[in-house]
């Protein structure tokens, strides 16, 4: 079927934005042309890609699966044109990378800092994402590298991993609360006698201590299911539970808190730098992992 490339980049910005005014301000053309295209596009396709009403503008489920695929292929292509206005030279260019908000926080700042640094001109897009939606953005073209906790569930073929830290989890309370427990080694199943905290179900972290109390044939109900290893370690801070967190979250955190001694040790994880093995990476990119 030969369609036009214009119809398709229509379609990805009234997709993306969900609106056709927008989508006429991006690409610098009329509200009636981007409706007019939508409806070219449609009829060659013979499916309808939009439910359009007064107040909003929806995706139909063939829509969703177009942009799924449509959204790669700009990715690829506006990758294909940083890259070769890069040319051999790191004057100019972009770097996008996707990552976790602990990860960006507590790890990545001093080489953002470092890079911004010795290449002033380079443009750093960082999205924040969970270890597993960072895979999404990957896959998708939204992001040319990402930082993810290892081992992750969402890596499979295709992806070139590279180690950059080994860490351990830990759990951590509160002296205040939970003073009684700090000369103690508990075990997994009398860890369960007290409310634990812990990132939610959509994360790595949850997976490896999901995992970890499955192995023990335990079955981990948390108290409190959060996006943010700062805010349990807060709660943690203040008695309402134990925390479970990756150790180099802790260093920052106040003394009052302390790790839990296990009876069982928990194996380390890693983190790594993960990117397509099939799409190569700019200069800019290449020169950003070469820091670790």
């Amino acid at each position: 079927m030969d369609i036009n490339y214009e119809l398709y980049k229509v379609f990805y910005h009234v997709a993306v934005s969900l609106s056709f005014s927008e989508a006429s301000k991006k690409l610098y053309i009329s509200q009636s042309a981007v409706s007019q295209s939508i409806k070219v596009l449609e009829k060659k396709l013979n499916r309808t890609l939009f439910i359009r009403s007064t107040k909003k503008v929806q995706l139909t489920p063939e829509g969703e699966i177009l942009l799924r695929h449509v959204e790669p292929a700009m990715n690829l292509i506006k990758r294909g044109e940083s890259q070769l206005l890069e040319a051999d030279t790191l004057g100019n260019g972009q770097i996008r990378i996707g990552a976790s908000d602990t990860i960006c926080r507590y790890f990545l700042v001093p080489y953002l800092s470092r890079f911004h640094k010795e290449y002033p001109n380079i443009h750093i897009k960082v999205t924040n994402q969970t270890s597993i939606r960072c895979v999404d953005l990957l896959e998708s073209g939204s992001v040319d590298l990402i930082f993810t906790n290892y081992p992750n569930s969402r890596l499979g073929h295709g992806f070139h991993i590279q180690y950059i830290k080994k860490f351990y989890d830990c759990f951590i309370a509160s002296r205040k609360y939970y003073g009684e427990l700090e000369n103690h080694e508990l075990s997994f199943q009398e860890l369960l006698k007290y409310p634990i905290l812990m990132l939610g179900r959509n994360s790595t972290t949850s997976e490896f201590v999901h995992s970890m109390f499955q192995q023990h044939q335990l079955d981990l109900v948390p108290e409190i299911e959060l996006s943010s290893n700062d805010l349990l370690l807060d709660l943690a801070s203040i008695g309402l539970g134990i925390a479970f967190v990756p150790d180099f979250c802790v260093s920052r955190k106040s003394e009052e808190l302390f790790p839990i001694r296990l009876k069982s040790s928990l194996p380390p994880r890693q983190l790594a730098i993960v990117h397509s093995e099939q799409i190569p990476i700019g200069n800019a990119a290449k020169q950003f992992m070469n820091y670790f």
